[in-house]
């Protein structure tokens, strides 16, 4: 009688699992076409008269197809019954941080993070094991993937292998690769805001593959850019001259959109050269460098008159009398400068004036005939419609008798650290070589397996032009992504987050990973984002510098296993629900993750009655997992729920963890009498 006063969640239940997929997809089909069900089931027929022309119903057509793509997508829509346990003890600022760090399986925990941050996350970076023939697939198991995770990270069997070779030879050399690729692309699409983005890196080998497979989950319309990256100089061809093939030094990203219509058009994307080293290489190519006038004085401003744009808007125009020019090699004699610190020095005020094409230079010319102007430089006052000055009064300069325009050094320009640096848009070739030669510096870890600069990642945040995102990065490796976001942080104050995914891949006993005591990746990942913040966190910094860590593994709570043999040890042992070696916090963050809430959420522990009582985000949802729970315990919580004046609190408590079967009973009604009309036991 008792088991059915408070509804139980048991491994069996829908809740007890990650997001099920393909219940959702079903129950959206019933949504949108309650007619093409029948008992339960698709009538494909049905369907297809629904949906008229749109089918495609012949046997040659388009499509993009490999040896094990149905598994792979059923892999995809089978939820996980693993969960995530929370490791203070790796953590840093555990309290604080809305950072977070999964030590696992990646596809396990993709799943795991479905409900909880489903169209949470604005931009992906992932740069997934490249197909080359060596060690890199994930052995995926559609019948048991967290078992086969156990297995491969030898928790389970000791002699479960890590990868599996892919050999170019191979039947199966692209198919294999696809089908680990696939499931984890579909899975981390779920979690995309619609105005999201996923940057990839790739090779040459699997380029197209990934290209129309990431048409198909994306889909076409919301492919942006490829860009090609220059990651190393070439010295000569392999091989001594007998390779047929060139030598690679180019790689590549492929960008999406979750939705081409929602996402903002990217911030324009800068290469920075100082100005000094770029005057010189302009001398020596023999090439015009036009910034080498400068405004030294503006000249008395005076009033004369407006004239209008072509939608009426009032263009004010002024005379200036009395102005100075000076050339920049002028100054350099006059206050004996260096020619970068004359740069540097006078850079807001260099120019050079261009006879531009544009309406509005056409309207001044007119204007100072119309009024008589004769001064050489004339200023206009008016609120551009487009562009960078958008909705803002911006002033502009003109000079002589046609009205040449100024171009400001300052508008092409940036400093940093002191340095003037001219900013070249960048189309879709990129160049990072010399990123690429520091590499083994950065973030004081060596990490073999193809650690990406941290300015490559910083440019894709820079990009999504965003300071409150979150940023996920399912392939972490050398822990490069959360580096990048903490630094985006500390240098413009931004509350981004970012959530990075490592398997423990075990390193390889000669790499120097090995030697510095790394034995997995995961823990160099860790050491990486660490060292980061050691570096990050001087002086007075209010920016978020820390992580939540956590590793997959099975579930807390006890399943039914074995046969009518040991059936008295299951019935004894099942008794308590929880495994033994289990603690409170890991089945609290179990429940979290099944009932969707975010992992960083704010949690506070009450003792009420003796006991320990989770109030988790303000009272959203309210767990006590101690045993031999009393009423008097029951009304405290009940107390609680109207202290935090919470709406939608659900309070959960362990189904054995009564003093007994009245308080049990009681326990509902009771809670109802507090506003609590959701009461789950486990």
């Amino acid at each position: 009688m008792t088991d059915s006063i408070i509804e139980k969640i048991t491994n069996t239940d829908p809740e007890s699992k990650s997001l099920d997929l393909e219940a959702q997809n079903i129950e959206q089909l019933k949504q949108l076409f309650p007619d093409v069900f029948s008992e339960g089931k698709v009538d494909f027929e049905a369907l297809k008269a629904v949906l008229g022309d749109h089918v495609e119903d012949k046997e040659e057509r388009y499509n993009f197809t490999w040896n094990g793509k149905n598994k792979a997508r059923q892999i995809a829509q089978t939820p996980s019954t693993g969960t995530l346990r929370p490791c203070k003890e790796e953590s840093v600022n555990w309290d604080t941080t809305k950072n977070l760090f999964f030590e696992g399986d990646n596809l396990e925990v993709l799943k795991l993070l479905q409900k909880s941050y489903h169209q949470k996350v604005k931009m992906i970076y992932i740069d997934p094991p490249y197909n080359t023939g060596e060690d890199f697939v994930y052995k995926d198991n559609f019948q048991d993937n967290l078992k086969n995770y156990l297995e491969i990270t030898k928790q389970v069997d000791e002699d479960g292998n890590k990868f599996s070779k892919n050999p170019e030879a191979s039947g199966r050399y692209h198919s294999d690769w696809l089908n680990m690729i696939y499931p984890r692309l579909k899975l981390a699409r779920n979690l995309l805001t619609d105005d999201g983005a996923i940057f990839i890196s790739i090779d040459d080998s699997e380029l197209e593959n990934i290209k129309k497979l990431c048409d198909e989950i994306f889909g076409e319309e919301n492919f942006v850019n490829t860009v090609s990256i220059k990651l190393k100089n070439v010295a000569g061809a392999s091989g001594g001259g007998e390779d047929k093939r060139l030598k690679k030094n180019v790689e590549y990203i492929l960008i999406y959109s979750k939705d081409y219509n929602s996402i903002k058009p990217f911030e324009a994307v800068y290469n920075l050269k100082p100005i000094d080293e770029l005057v010189q290489e302009y001398r020596e190519e023999e090439k015009s460098w036009k910034y080498t006038s400068i405004l030294y004085d503006e000249g008395k401003k005076v009033y004369v008159d407006s004239t209008v744009d072509g939608d009426g808007n009032e263009i004010k125009i002024f005379k200036r009398i009395n102005p100075i020019f000076k050339s920049i090699n002028q100054i350099i004699k006059e206050e004996k400068l260096s020619e970068k610190e004359a740069y540097s020095k006078y850079a807001n005020r260099l120019f050079e004036a261009k006879d531009a094409q544009s309406s509005i230079r056409v309207r001044v010319i007119k204007a100072k005939e119309s009024f008589q102007i004769n001064e050489d430089l004339v200023s206009i006052e008016y609120i551009p419609k487009t562009g960078r000055n958008k909705g803002k009064v911006y002033e502009q300069f003109y000079k002589g008798e046609k009205c040449r325009l100024f171009a400001w050094l300052r508008d092409v320009t940036t400093e940093v650290d002191g340095i003037l640096y001219k900013k070249e848009m960048q189309g879709t070739y990129w160049d990072f070589v010399n990123e690429t030669n520091n590499l083994t510096k950065e973030g004081g870890v060596s990490f073999k397996n193809g650690k990406k600069p941290l300015k490559l990642i910083s440019r894709f945040i820079d990009m999504m032009a965003s300071k409150d995102m979150i940023v996920l990065d399912f392939f972490a490796g050398s822990g490069t992504t959360a580096h990048a976001v903490m630094k985006k942080n500390a240098d413009d104050q931004g509350k981004r987050k970012y959530i990075t995914v490592q398997l423990p891949e075990t390193t390889d006993k000669k790499s120097e990973a090995y030697k510095l005591g790394f034995k997995n990746i995961s823990e160099l990942t860790r050491a990486r984002i660490r060292n980061a913040i050691t570096e990050l966190n001087i002086g007075d910094h209010q920016e978020d510098f820390g992580f939540k860590a956590f590793k997959l593994d099975q579930t807390n709570i006890n399943q039914w296993e074995g046969g009518f043999d040991n059936l008295a040890d299951i019935l004894d042992n099942s008794v308590d629900s929880i495994k033994s070696d289990r603690s409170s916090e890991d089945v609290l963050y179990e429940i979290l993750i099944k009932y969707g809430l975010d992992l960083t959420y704010p949690i506070t522990e009450h003792i009420l009655a003796g006991k320990t009582v989770y109030d988790v985000a303000f009272g959203s949802i309210i767990v006590c997992l101690d045993d031999k729970i009393s009423r008097e315990t029951v009304e405290e919580i009940g107390k609680l729920k109207q202290e935090l004046d919470s709406e939608t609190t659900r309070v959960v408590f362990k189904d054995a963890g009564f003093a007994d079967d009245a308080v049990k009973v009681n326990a509902i009604q009771l809670l109802k009498q507090y506003g609590v009309n959701d009461v789950k036991s486990i």
